[in-house]
């Protein structure tokens, strides 16, 4: 989900007139106010009037203009905005503040990306250069203990595993097909539970994808070769045989490579299970709104989706179970504003989060909160195959499975008690509920994590 940075530096601040001039400069302030659009303008005097503005929803309205100003290259109004975001939403501030750096950090991105407001060119330089020199690389062992602070992914862990140990029961060979972002960090548990079936281990056969163009976070300080050969002994030392396969595929083009080797894989390996196990890795595939890529489409025929193309490759292969587990978010509104508004009503949730499960100041928290700033940057500031961050949220990826010739089968109840059980060991505003035949993870109430489980219909 994440890539894991150390925190960026502050922005500079950010005045008007763009010289970064500072809070208390008179003539500035009547040059803001002058040009000021919206009622809150005879609040900007001094820092307990912009205090006033230190809400989710103002925050929010000032992001939208501040994209607005930008997407329409009037630099000026612009830089007026960042500096007052600037101002009230600083870096290390509460939870509604660091959201709201985060996307002020990615609108300037954008500005440099896309060439507009050109005035900010240089800050977003700056912004970039510090954040590239802050890149986190976990081991392996670090990564585990990293993702097992929140259920962030151990949700879906949960959740698909027990439904692949049902599907599985009794039959001696197992395919799973992870298409993960945590280097099959689900997999470990999955062996331990494989391993006590009483009718003794399957056989297990690994397949992963290893990306030849997309760099996902969280990033891995080790290579997939080493990463198999730990795994296959972990294996090993619970008495299940396993092999562990890596082909090289990405999801800019829906997996084709790694689509192929399983259709030649079925071919010559009868009667073992099928499992393909997608942890929010799907949403990586691109959209319609890039679909132009299939280049090999007559031009006057309509374009499909990559998504839909993967998802009828993949029922093509009758698997024994696919289980989907992504973010119920959707980022794939054609335009900035649209995405802005999605994110920053979504987002807020790990940001609120992470105040209850690591320290301010703490490294792990930098490495989290860096990690959000990454998805936040690249849903607002990359178009294009650039823009990989592009969730959908759960009803649609219901709709695209069930298009494609796919049966939910739901979670049983014992797999219900299993997520729960996690749940126990986290922050008590984590919670579940059913959704139709889903599982929903919930923080405060609100929806934040999908897991389904499929069959071909």
């Amino acid at each position: 989900m994440m890539q894991f940075t150390r925190s960026a530096p502050p922005l500079t601040s950010i005045h008007p007139n763009g010289l970064g001039l500072c809070l208390d400069d008179d003539a500035s302030k009547h040059s803001l106010h002058r040009s000021w659009p919206w009622p809150w303008s005879g609040l900007l005097t001094s820092s307990k009037s912009l205090g006033r503005l230190n809400t989710a929803s103002c925050m929010e309205q000032l992001l939208v203009h501040c994209a607005n100003a930008i997407e329409s290259n009037d630099a000026t109004l612009a830089q007026q905005i960042l500096w007052v975001l600037n101002n009230i939403a600083p870096p290390d501030g509460d939870s509604n503040q660091r959201l709201t750096s985060a996307f002020l950090r990615a609108l300037i991105a954008r500005a440099s990306k896309t060439g507009s407001c050109k005035m900010l060119t240089a800050v977003a330089a700056r912004a970039d250069a510090d954040l590239a020199l802050h890149l986190h690389r976990f081991s392996a062992i670090d990564l585990a203990s990293f993702i097992d602070l929140t259920p962030w992914h151990r949700f879906g862990y949960a959740a698909a595993n027990a439904a692949i140990v049902e599907a599985v029961e009794g039959l001696p060979v197992v395919h799973i097909i992870d298409l993960s972002t945590t280097h099959c960090m689900q997999v470990p548990t999955l062996i331990d539970l494989l391993a006590n079936r009483p009718e003794g281990p399957p056989f297990i056969r690994l397949t992963v994808p290893t990306f030849t163009t997309t760099a996902t976070p969280p990033m891995l300080d080790m290579s997939y070769d080493e990463l198999g050969s730990r795994l296959v002994n972990f294996a090993r030392s619970r008495n299940v045989a396993m092999e562990f396969i890596m082909i090289p595929s990405d999801p800019s083009d829906a997996f084709d490579s790694l689509i192929e080797h399983l259709r030649v894989q079925r071919l010559v390996s009868e009667g073992e299970a099928v499992i393909v196990n997608c942890q929010m890795l799907l949403h990586y595939i691109p959209e319609e709104t890039v679909g132009a890529i299939v280049s090999t489409m007559n031009v006057n025929s309509p374009i499909p989706s990559l998504r839909t193309m993967f998802l009828k490759a993949l029922r093509s292969l009758e698997p024994t179970l696919v289980t989907l587990v992504d973010e119920d978010a959707d980022f794939t509104a054609c335009d900035v504003v649209g995405r802005l508004r999605s994110a920053f009503n979504y987002l807020w949730i790990p940001y609120d989060a992470v105040d209850t499960f690591l320290p301010k100041g703490s490294e792990q928290r930098r490495w989290y909160e860096a990690g959000l700033c990454w998805k936040i940057e690249n849903v607002i500031a990359q178009e294009g195959l650039q823009r990989v961050e592009r969730q959908e949220p759960k009803g649609r990826w219901g709709q695209r499975m069930r298009a494609a010739g796919f049966r939910s089968v739901g979670f049983t109840e014992e797999a219900a008690r299993e997520v729960n059980s996690m749940l126990g060991e986290h922050a008590a505003g984590w919670g579940s509920k059913r959704e139709d035949e889903d599982l929903m993870l919930t923080w405060k109430g609100h929806n934040v994590v999908f897991a389904s489980a499929w069959m071909p219909s």
